[in-house]
């Protein structure tokens, strides 16, 4: 058995002077016993955080998640240095025949060796979006559900699949919504231009979570007069529903980080980079599947300058723009990043540092940098 030794050991309700104990790939003990250990890495002075999760990422260090198995192993990695042990790799909307060729590059990832931490699954972000609400979503390739593609698909990578982001509104039946809940993936509604009652429709059906809120999600618009609702307001009414945020300081300022942290709270709320292949690099210009962008002020930004089309954030930023330009109080911010991605995700071992938890820990100093990373027991870096 190997310990961590620290004054700093993030809980979930305090920070604790003692030791996180871990064996193979999980934590034995989390306490201030001192027991006999084959091996102890002191870490005094500095915090030790459950491993970060990022449920919503397009790649990094110029590796972008819709490539080669190559890419997605070293894409994963990168963030891994960045506090992120499990990741969920995202794929845009594209042809669907290429998606699925994505989605079965990530599921060949996920038996790969040379991943230091865990993917969790495979993200798809489209194609079944709202073309007034594409974002730097390619519209070429945005259809409604179309089920003798998603079908298929789902049978046979379902458990490679763990969550897909879809407009409900023109879901209108809910047999999209339906087939997701039934294989345990989890629906998310995302560049939607959906209205409080298509909301309630597809909560009804499973989709309890809003893909980067405030980032091509409806508010309230107007109908010959009759104001009507729409995803923010269904998100703030609606206890129940998870959101996730951009929290790169660029996407969100901090005062509406702060709204969203006061209504929603940080039992309900996931940080995401929502970060591009670019991230980590010095490039300043790229794609995403077939959409151009430019990275200028710190944020990807379509060639028009007309809105963003991704960041180049790590797990480590937004853990820095909570805490210190959003207010935040830390152990909120880490819940962010890495209790409430796991129960969304349905993750019963990960996410917080406690017994039969998996021994997936970051490391950070008081400016949240990363010092080490421990994925599955093993110290990375």
């Amino acid at each position: 058995m190997k310990r961590i030794k620290s004054d700093k050991i993030i809980l979930e309700d305090r920070i604790l002077d003692g030791y996180v104990y871990f064996k193979n790939s999980k934590i034995m003990d989390v306490t201030s016993a001192d027991y006999p250990v084959s091996e102890e890495y002191d870490l005094t002075g500095l915090y030790v955080s459950p491993g970060f999760i990022d449920m919503h990422t397009h790649g990094g260090g110029g590796n972008p998640f819709e490539g080669s198995v190559e890419d997605i192993v070293n894409g994963c990695n990168f963030h891994l240095e960045h506090g992120t042990t499990s990741i969920c790799p995202t794929i845009s909307a594209a042809e669907f025949e290429s998606m699925a060729r994505s989605v079965h590059n990530i599921a060949d990832a996920m038996e790969d060796s040379r991943v230091k931490g865990t993917i969790l699954g495979a993200h798809m972000e489209g194609p079944y979006l709202s073309p007034k609400q594409a974002g730097a979503q390619c519209p070429d390739f945005i259809t409604p559900p179309q089920e003798k593609d998603y079908l298929p698909l789902i049978e046979e990578y379902g458990d490679m699949i763990i969550r897909w982001s879809y407009a409900p509104e023109n879901d209108a039946d809910e047999k999209f919504a339906k087939t997701l809940k039934k294989h345990g993936i989890v629906a998310s509604a995302g560049h939607t231009d959906a209205i409080y009652d298509d909301m309630l429709r597809a909560k009804e059906n499973g989709c309890n979570l809003i893909t980067h809120l405030y980032s091509c999600t409806s508010t309230i618009t107007r109908d010959h007069g009759f104001r009507r609702l729409g995803v923010i307001e269904t998100a703030y009414l609606c206890d129940d529903i998870y959101v996730e945020i951009i929290c790169d300081g660029k996407h969100l300022p901090p005062p509406l980080i702060q709204l969203i942290y006061k209504i929603k709270g940080a039992d309900k709320i996931a940080l995401i980079t929502d970060s591009l292949a670019l991230a980590g690099t010095t490039q300043t210009h790229g794609f995403m599947q077939s959409t151009e962008f430019i990275i200028e002020d710190g944020v990807c930004k379509l060639m028009d300058r007309s809105a963003f089309a991704g960041s180049i954030a790590t797990a480590d930023r937004l853990l820095r723009v909570a805490v210190k330009e959003a207010g935040i109080a830390l152990l909120d911010a880490v819940k962010m990043l890495t209790q409430t991605p796991a129960a969304i995700l349905g993750l019963p071992h990960k996410g917080s540092l406690a017994p039969r938890m998996d021994a997936d820990i970051a490391v950070f100093d008081d400016d949240m940098q990363i010092k080490h990373v421990f994925a599955k027991g093993k110290l990375i870096c």
